[in-house]
């Protein structure tokens, strides 16, 4: 397919200000965009930008909505979304009908299009394809997001971890769904971003990577239900 990298990583929470707390204070990264777009999904969030990619939270702001839905499956705090972005939506859109994967929502505009897949078609986390135009734009990080974009401790997104009970099944629907050739557990794209697979008896999207800053060690820490871990490139 055209899949060129993870350009956005999603967490579900029930405290919108407290993971956006944690990730600046743990990672030196600067002012949340709350996009009022999400308000008819019945959400609040805050999107951080860490580089030139993204982090955002999600929690509901009624009841009945399918992160409030998902965060009842989980017990709380947890990932929830994988955002891909590509290089030709329409060829997405074909890729995912011939492979018999459902769509749940769509849009088409001016500077950005999406498509997300149907979560039980995947497993694990919601993936949506985005197109950005320019593809160096990103709508969804508001429009300053250059300009509140901090790079001390870290630089990027480096990918996001995935698990489930058999997860070479996962490794190979998702695979399938990114039209990426696996390396072991890992699906790697061509920016250097990944989805790494991880055995676990619950389903779900369990961590994601960040890429150190020059000098900057490796740790972990645990945030809205999530393992962040900062890695060496």
């Amino acid at each position: 397919m055209n899949v060129e990298r993870i350009r956005q990583a999603v967490v579900a929470s029930h405290d919108r200000d407290a993971v956006v707390a944690a990730w600046r204070r743990e990672f030196g990264l600067g002012a949340p965009h709350d996009d009022p777009g999400v308000a008819a999904f019945g959400l609040i969030n805050g999107v951080v930008p860490v580089g030139d990619a993204f982090l955002e939270v999600v929690t509901p702001s009624r009841e009945g909505t399918a992160v409030g839905r998902h965060l009842a499956r989980h017990g709380g705090d947890c990932g929830y979304m994988v955002i891909a972005q590509v290089t030709d939506m329409a060829a997405v859109r074909a890729h995912l009908a011939g492979r018999g994967v459902r769509t749940v929502w769509s849009v088409d505009l001016d500077d950005i299009s999406a498509t997300h897949a149907h979560p039980a078609d995947t497993g694990a986390a919601l993936v949506s394809f985005d197109q950005p135009v320019p593809p160096s734009s990103w709508r969804w990080g508001g429009a300053d997001w250059t300009d509140r974009s901090r790079t001390r401790l870290v630089t990027g997104l480096a990918g996001v971890r995935i698990a489930g009970p058999d997860p070479e099944a996962l490794r190979d629907r998702w695979a399938r769904v990114l039209d990426v050739v696996p390396d072991g557990r890992r699906l790697p794209l061509p920016d250097g971003s990944y989805v790494e697979v991880e055995a676990r008896e619950k389903a779900g999207m369990t961590g994601v990577d960040l890429w150190a800053a020059a000098g900057q060690p490796a740790r972990r820490v645990t945030i809205a239900g999530t393992e962040f871990r900062v890695v060496l490139r």
